[in-house]
C-alpha cells in the first residue's frame, strides 16, 4: 500500500506537522507527516466509496500516525455495523493517542445501540490504554441521553488505572453526565466513589462547563478533595 503512503506526504504541511506533533507527546515527531484533519477525511470517503480500503486496512501496525488518523476516519465511514466492529476490534489494539482514539467515531453506531453494548462492556474491561478510552468515550457519547441507565455510572467508576489517558476519560465522562444527568451523577462525588484525581479533574471539567448551572458549580467546588 505504498501509493496510500505517496498520496500522504502529498498532502503533507510541515507547519502543521509541527504543530501536531506538540500536542500528541506518545507519537515519535518522525512519525507524523502532518496532513490536515479535513483532507483525511476527505481520502477516507473516497476510499470508502470507491471499496478501495481493505488492503489498507490489514495492513496493521502502520508507520505513521496519518496512516492510523487515516484508518480511523475510514473505520468511522462505514455503512455496515457488523463489517465496522470486525475492522475496529482488530484496529484498536494498535491506536497508540489519544488523537486517533478520540477522532474516530463510526456514524452506523447510532442505528445499533442494543449491540453496542456488548462491545463495550467488552472493551471496558480490556487491559489495552486506549481501548478502553474508547469504550469510555462510545459509552459518553451514545447512552447519557435518552438511552441512559445509572448502571453506565458504575461501569466506568469501577474502572481504576494508572493510565492518565484512561483517567482523563474517566473524568470526561463524569463531567459530561453532570450536565446531562445530575441528580443520577453527583451522587459519586458526594460518596467520594472515584479515585481521588479523578474525582478532582470531573469537578474541574465540569466547572468549566457551560452547561452546569452557576449554582452547581458552587456545590461541586465544596466537593473537591
Amino acid at each position: 500500500m505504498g501509493f496510500i503512503k505517496e498520496e500522504l506526504l502529498k498532502l503533507q504541511d510541515l507547519k502543521y506537522r509541527d504543530f501536531q506533533a506538540k500536542l500528541i507527546p506518545t507519537i515519535d515527531f518522525n512519525h507524523v507527516i502532518g496532513v490536515r484533519t479535513p483532507n483525511l477525511k476527505k481520502l477516507a470517503k473516497r476510499m470508502v466509496k470507491e471499496k478501495s480500503y481493505e488492503p489498507f486496512l490489514k495492513e496493521l501496525p502502520h508507520m505513521y500516525f496519518d496512516e492510523n488518523q487515516l484508518h480511523a476516519f475510514i473505520i468511522s465511514e462505514m455503512k455496515d455495523y457488523d463489517t465496522c466492529i470486525s475492522y475496529l476490534d482488530d484496529f484498536l489494539p494498535y491506536v497508540d493517542n489519544w488523537a486517533t482514539c478520540d477522532q474516530m467515531s463510526p456514524r452506523i453506531f447510532i442505528k445499533h445501540h442494543s449491540e453496542l453494548l456488548e462491545h463495550i462492556k467488552k472493551w471496558l474491561k480490556s487491559k489495552e490504554t486506549y481501548t478502553i478510552r474508547f469504550g469510555i468515550k462510545m459509552l459518553m457519547q451514545h447512552f447519557l441521553d435518552e438511552d441512559f441507565k445509572e448502571d453506565y455510572l458504575r461501569w466506568v467508576a469501577n474502572i481504576h488505572s494508572e493510565e492518565y489517558y484512561v483517567n482523563m476519560m474517566i473524568a470526561w465522562f463524569f463531567a459530561t453526565s453532570l450536565s446531562k444527568q445530575y441528580a443520577s451523577t453527583i451522587s459519586y462525588l458526594k460518596e467520594q466513589k472515584l479515585d481521588s484525581w479523578v474525582h478532582n479533574k470531573t469537578i474541574q471539567k465540569a466547572v468549566e462547563s457551560y452547561r452546569i448551572t452557576e449554582e452547581q458549580k458552587v456545590y461541586l467546588k465544596s466537593l473537591k478533595k
